[in-house]
């Protein structure tokens, strides 16, 4: 306790780092005083429940990310899931298109164009997604304007859009003038936001007689947890490091070089990406139910928690998790990073068989990082099989977990590097808090 009370003064002392975390504190409370303004022409009292048919499937993975906002028809309903879906699309654009992977190349200058580019391409998907959810999601009891539909769609989905938009700004301005990485920062804010909620709900179900196991499993289920937590902590800063030699230079007087550094290849480079990819490639087989022919295989994975769901979703999570790792990962830059800077791989020639080394060991440490991201991405499933509540479930695994993990980690090493800076004892006693790159 004096180790935690003598951090916090340290961090207090410094004053651009206390700046930077009441800067983001300002806007994360603006972001969620947003996420409860309804969209104007509805009725509050008919959406005090939510939008029916917002806990499962990817629209309640949508619901999770923006902090219930997305089921209570908020301005900020679609948060900023068109920026994530942009970004994905210019990430896979930067690996197949030539003149992407030119200004990926580009430096700082490059990055500005496809921080543009991802911008314009954010509004196309918002043109897309925001007439989709006004005339799917809001029921028409819930409207109390005499607009006609078409006019009350138009008015929502600019509005929609320009709350998806300032809720970017408000993740870039995190990132520029606070701490952490400001997108990532806001999805894990709607994520924690609904932690409180599920952990009441599953204390009042336990605690009322009405679940199984009464509170004795209450207290299973948050020893569980801790555990699962802790399996993701390690799954997130798993790394394999590869060590690298770097050739001795004599230029004038001083030596360069000649010493030996790693390369991080993480295990679980794919991020919680695989996740998100098999989550909505799941949905599919539910259009299928009104086919008679393929009414049954609808029928077979109409719940998450039945037994073909789970295998397909863990299949699609490897075969996905070796996908994204392949097409964010490049063994072959690599290599070549390596030779232009008078690195070496001990043992093994530079360049093509550098790459191919890198390639093998990347495709050896993937498989156990596929298995163990398979196995947290299907425990809410299991864990709502053997009692849990459906709202806490989620937090057993999957992308919330992940992401709640990987945000956390990000933004403590941050804080930590700015207090090493300064000359203070970091986070921990022993070692450096890492974190992850990317989400």
């Amino acid at each position: 306790m004096k180790k935690f009370i003598e951090t916090i003064r340290n961090i207090y002392n410094i004053e651009e780092l206390r700046k930077r975390i009441g800067y983001t504190i300002l806007l994360v409370l603006v972001y969620r005083l947003g996420s409860f303004i309804l969209l104007p022409g509805l009725d509050p009292e008919v959406l005090k429940g939510g939008i029916s048919g917002t806990q499962e499937g990817l629209v309640g993975l949508l619901n999770m990310f923006s902090g219930g906002a997305f089921g209570n028809a908020s301005i900020f309903a679609l948060g900023v899931m068109p920026y994530i879906s942009a970004s994905i699309i210019v990430q896979l654009l930067g690996m197949f298109v030539p003149s992407f992977r030119k200004m990926q190349m580009e430096g700082e200058s490059g990055r500005r164009k496809m921080n543009q580019i991802t911008r314009y391409l954010t509004v196309l998907v918002l043109a897309i997604q925001g007439p989709a959810y006004v005339a799917g999601m809001i029921p028409a009891a819930a409207r109390t304007v005499s607009w006609t539909p078409f006019m009350f769609n138009l008015v929502s989905t600019i509005i929609l859009m320009a709350g998806s938009m300032f809720v970017m700004w408000l993740g870039e301005r995190i990132t520029d003038r606070g701490i952490g990485n400001g997108i990532s920062l806001i999805i894990m804010i709607g994520i924690v936001a609904r932690l409180p909620y599920a952990l009441v709900a599953e204390a009042t179900q336990k605690f009322s007689g009405n679940g199984v196991g009464g509170p004795l499993m209450f207290v299973v289920e948050m020893v569980v947890w801790v555990l699962v937590i802790i399996a993701a902590i390690a799954l997130v800063q798993a790394v394999r490091k590869v060590p690298v030699q770097y050739a001795k230079r004599v230029i004038g007087n001083k030596q360069y070089g000649g010493v030996r550094q790693y390369i991080p290849l993480k295990i679980n480079a794919a991020g919680v990406m695989p996740i998100i990819f098999a989550q909505a490639l799941m949905m599919f087989p539910m259009l299928l139910g009104r086919y008679d022919a393929t009414r049954g295989i609808a029928a077979a994975f109409s719940s998450y928690t039945s037994v073909w769901y789970n295998v397909v979703f863990f299949l699609l999570v490897v075969v996905f998790t070796y996908f994204y790792t392949a097409v964010t990962v490049n063994p072959t830059m690599m290599a070549e990073d390596m030779k232009k800077n008078g690195g070496f791989i001990p043992g093994v020639k530079p360049g093509k068989k550098t790459a191919e080394y890198l390639d093998s060991i990347m495709t050896k440490v993937t498989l156990p990082g596929s298995i163990f991201l398979g196995i947290i991405a299907c425990l809410p499933a299991l864990a709502n099989v053997l009692g849990v509540n459906n709202q806490f479930a989620s937090f057993f695994g999957g992308t919330s977990l992940l992401i709640l993990v990987g945000v956390v980690l990000d933004t403590l090493q941050q804080i930590e590097s700015y207090l090493l800076m300064r000359h203070y004892d970091g986070l921990m006693k022993t070692g450096r808090l890492t974190g992850r790159s990317g989400m």
